[in-house]
């Protein structure tokens, strides 16, 4: 009897591997959520506005933040490093 009950327990748990294993293939297969997208661009796109708004300001008003300075540029490129490493998960 308690070698059935093994039998048992090991068929369950391969059954259960074998639907694990199922959902990581279709969770792997998924697309993107609809935001992924606009969001990863938008981060690109707003470090160069970022950057680009610093550049043209910087003789007189100094935009984006004028206390930040020259540290304007650092943040530029932060929202577009961050823009480029979601491209990896880009489907």
């Amino acid at each position: 009897m308690a070698a059935a009950s093994k039998e048992v327990s090991k068929r369950s748990a391969a059954e259960i591997a074998a639907q694990r294993e199922e959902r990581q293939a279709a969770r792997k297969n998924a697309p993107n959520p609809v935001w992924f997208k606009p969001v990863m661009f938008g981060f690109m796109l707003l470090g160069l506005v970022w950057i680009v708004l610093f550049y043209i300001t910087s003789s007189n008003l100094q935009l984006p933040i004028p206390q930040l300075g020259q540290a304007n540029i650092f943040v530029g490129f932060g929202f577009v490093l961050v823009g480029f490493l979601m491209t990896p998960w880009w489907k």
